[in-house]
């Protein structure tokens, strides 16, 4: 009997805030059209052999041009989307500055908490959009 098994990603996103703003960065077009132009947190894969604040603060970098600091872990999300399934391993960060430059992503915006639900979030991060309205 053959199981399909789907590819399943652990990975690492950063809720940075300044000034009472949390930035989100819009997805360029991609080869799944369900998180095609969607709003997220920034993040990604985990590298062998870094830990996942390591790889949170390689991620903004590297997308953003940006230095953060991480502060601590918010949560883990769960998801599995039509064709793969991840873990999103979840941390509020801070940066001195709202300086970035877009390199992977579309647009960005700094929001307010209760702002957050007024963009089209991919389906993995609106539980933290979630817990971060009711923590608000």
């Amino acid at each position: 009997m053959n199981k399909i098994y789907m590819k399943k990603f652990a990975v690492v996103a950063a809720v940075i805030q300044h000034e009472n703003k949390i930035l989100c960065v819009q997805r360029a077009s991609s080869k799944y059209d369900y998180i095609s132009f969607k709003y997220e947190f920034p993040g990604g894969k985990i590298e062998l052999g870094e830990t996942l604040e390591e790889a949170i603060v390689r991620e903004v970098e590297e997308e953003l041009c940006m230095h953060i600091i991480v502060d601590s872990y918010l949560m883990t999300v769960n998801h599995d989307y039509p064709d793969f399934s991840i873990s999103l391993n979840t941390f509020l960060c801070y940066s001195q500055n709202k300086s970035l430059q877009l390199v992977e992503h579309i647009d960005y915006q700094w929001l307010t908490a209760d702002e957050l639900i007024t963009l089209d979030w991919a389906a993995a991060d609106l539980p933290i959009v979630n817990e971060l309205i009711k923590n608000d």
